[in-house]
C-alpha cells in the first residue's frame, strides 16, 4: 500500500469508533492525520491512572531540578582521580545482569510475549552504559582502543539493534490495537504483514508526536475548588 492508501485506511478505521456525524467527502490531511490518532483517553476513564499520572509528572519534574543542581556540585568536587574499591565485583555483576537480561529477552522472543519491548529498551540501556563506563574509565591506559572498539563494533550496534526493534514493535502492537479496536473480531485473521507495515508509517505519525492522553501539565498542579466543583457537576 502508499502512503497515501495506508492514511485513508487509517482514517475510515479511526472514524468506525467515532459517532455518526455528517463528513466531508474529502477529508484534509490535518483532519485525516487527527482521525488517524484519536482513541479512548486511558486517564479519563480510570481515575487512579490519572492521579498517577500527576503525581508521576510532578516527581519527574522534581527529579530534573534536583539532578541538575547535583551535576553542578559533582563537577566543583569530584576528584580527578579514584581508586574503587570492589572493582572485579562491580563489573562482573553487572556482566551477570546483563547476561540474565539477554536471557530473559530470548525467552520473551521465543513466547512472544508484550513484556519483549520493555526487556529491548532495558539491553539497548545496559549496553549504552557499558560503552560508555567501559570508554571512559580506561582513558589513558592500555586497554583503550580494546575498548573502544568493542563499543564501536559489538556494544553501541547491539544497543541501535535493540532500541530500534523497540520502537518497530511498539509501533505494530499500536497498529494491531487500532485494528482490533475498529471491529476485527475473534474470526477474522488480518494481514499481519500489511499490520507491520503500517505500524511502521503509523499513519504519518512519529511516536515521539503521538499523544498518549491526559491534557498536560495542568492535570499535575493543584486545583481550585471551582475547578473541581465543575468537574463533579460535569
Amino acid at each position: 500500500m502508499s502512503q497515501a492508501e495506508r492514511r485513508e485506511l487509517a482514517s475510515l478505521l479511526a472514524e468506525l469508533d467515532e459517532p455518526a456525524v455528517p463528513a466531508a467527502p474529502h477529508p484534509g490531511p490535518a483532519r485525516t492525520a487527527k482521525a488517524a490518532t484519536a482513541a479512548p483517553d486511558p486517564y479519563r476513564i480510570d481515575p487512579f491512572l490519572r492521579r498517577e499520572r500527576g503525581l508521576a509528572l510532578l516527581v519527574a519534574a522534581a527529579c530534573c531540578v534536583i539532578l541538575a543542581g547535583w551535576i553542578v556540585v559533582l563537577a566543583a568536587t569530584l576528584p580527578h582521580r579514584f581508586d574503587a574499591h570492589h572493582w572485579r565485583a562491580v563489573w562482573v555483576n553487572f556482566d551477570v545482569f546483563l547476561l540474565a537480561a539477554f536471557a530473559v529477552t530470548a525467552w520473551a522472543i521465543w513466547r512472544q510475549r508484550q513484556v519483549l519491548i520493555l526487556l529491548l529498551v532495558l539491553i539497548g540501556t545496559m549496553l549504552c552504559c557499558d560503552a560508555w563506563f567501559d570508554v571512559g574509565t580506561s582513558l589513558a591506559t592500555n586497554g583503550f582502543w580494546i575498548s573502544m572498539l568493542s563499543a564501536i563494533f559489538a556494544e553501541l550496534p547491539l544497543a541501535i539493534l535493540a532500541f530500534l526493534g523497540a520502537r518497530r514493535l511498539l509501533r505494530a502492537t499500536v497498529a494491531a490495537g487500532i485494528l482490533a479496536g475498529a471491529g476485527a473480531g475473534p474470526d477474522v485473521v488480518p494481514d499481519w504483514a500489511q499490520v507491520g507495515n503500517w505500524g511502521r508509517s503509523c499513519a504519518g505519525q512519529s511516536l515521539s508526536s503521538a499523544p498518549l492522553a491526559g491534557t498536560g501539565l495542568d492535570e499535575a498542579l493543584p486545583r481550585s475548588r471551582v475547578q473541581r466543583r465543575a468537574e463533579r457537576a460535569g
